[in-house]
């Protein structure tokens, strides 16, 4: 147990480890990289390293403090406890004064972003400033083990206007105090806040080691192993979480909305088809864009080229091939340009049907190939 069971990123356990070894940890530190490279993980386990019983810079996992902050690899699980004791008829007002915090040993928190309630949680869940005020005021503490450590995921959700109550957090915290913040975007965080922190970007780990871990931790195929690996893209949490038929079904029914949209003839079974996709939540509209984003980066491979090489989609490119045979380069980079305007939409609350079905009018009205 230990720093050698992480997968990925050498590099960042190494400086790390050698922050704890020569005990110059700093106050704030900034994970950043892809969803589900692992970057909550390590924060934990910098968490453990820092307080274990047994061990300087690194963690045994057996004694009563690393098993505690363990508990924080089931943060859906804690998030659910908080929200079931804070109540369910949660307003503004009681959900700043009722902060959603997490906390499995006196000096190791955790601060997700609150989604407010369980059963209705709301579309964007933020970190809010109750929960930046909690952990300003509880900074300043002495640690009861070796170091006070806040573990803040999706850091990048803190609303500009309320950065200043984190960024004052930071500049106060003393040398036994480190937060550890945890971001897929950084550049929607504000710059004073980034400067505070060392920062790690986490890369994707490298598709075979993916398919290893899948082998050693799921009951799996290897030629499903190989799918799930790459539809993951580097991202061993996402690949651990990945159904694999649920996955294909969003992603052929993601291939036949483009193919609908772009003959743009008649929208009415677009539109029904985008309205079928909204309503599904079993996966979060944010990774049915996700899924775009994939089938667009493989058409462009295909149109580049028609050797046969690596595709993120890899079990749907019959389909994908014909698809490609009418698209151009110039589609592709519109169709790309139009679906980040569309997310960006997404964080001013624009509707998300409102905003799949311009989308598809876009791409019947954009150019396909001319021969």
């Amino acid at each position: 147990m230990g720093f050698d069971q992480y997968l990925g990123n050498q590099r960042i356990v190494s400086a790390i480890r050698n922050m704890l070894r020569n005990d110059r940890v700093p106050s704030a530190i900034l994970f950043t990289g892809p969803r589900g490279t692992g970057k909550f993980t390590l924060a934990r386990m910098f968490a453990q390293a820092a307080n274990c019983e047994r061990s300087h810079d690194d963690f045994c996992g057996e004694c009563d403090t690393c098993q505690r902050i363990a508990t924080f690899a089931d943060l859906d699980a804690m998030v659910s406890r908080g929200l079931a004791e804070r109540g369910e008829s949660a307003d503004a007002a009681t959900v700043e004064r009722t902060p959603l915090i997490l906390q499995a040993h006196q000096d190791v928190w955790a601060i997700v972003p609150d989604p407010v309630r369980l059963r209705t949680p709301v579309a964007r869940p933020l970190i809010r400033a109750g929960q930046l005020r909690a952990i300003q005021r509880a900074g300043n503490f002495m640690p009861q083990a070796r170091r006070r450590v806040f573990l803040i995921d999706g850091a990048d959700t803190v609303r500009w206007a309320e950065a200043d109550i984190l960024l004052k957090a930071l500049e106060e915290a003393p040398p036994t105090t480190t937060m550890v913040l945890v971001a897929t975007r950084p550049d929607a965080m504000p710059s004073t806040i980034r400067s505070r922190c060392i920062s790690f970007h986490f890369a994707p780990v490298p598709h075979a080691d993916v398919e290893l871990l899948l082998k050693e931790r799921a009951d799996i195929t290897p030629k499903d192993a190989k799918i799930i690996a790459q539809l993951s893209a580097g991202s061993p949490g996402i690949a651990l979480a990945i159904d694999l038929e649920q996955s294909r079904q969003l992603r052929a029914n993601a291939l036949a909305f483009l193919s609908k949209a772009i003959q743009g003839q008649k929208f009415a079974p677009v539109f029904s088809a985008s309205a079928q996709m909204v309503k599904n939540e079993e996966t979060s509209f944010e990774n049915k864009l996700e899924v775009f984003y994939s089938l667009l980066t493989d058409l462009l491979a295909i149109v580049l080229s028609s050797k046969s090489g690596p595709l993120r989609n890899p079990d749907l490119r019959p389909g994908l091939e014909e698809l490609g045979k009418r698209l151009n380069v110039g589609w592709i980079q519109r169709a790309t340009a139009e679906l980040d305007r569309l997310e960006s939409g997404l964080r001013r609350n624009v509707g998300r049907q409102l905003g799949l079905d311009a989308w598809a009018v876009t791409l019947a009205s954009t150019n396909v190939r001319e021969e």
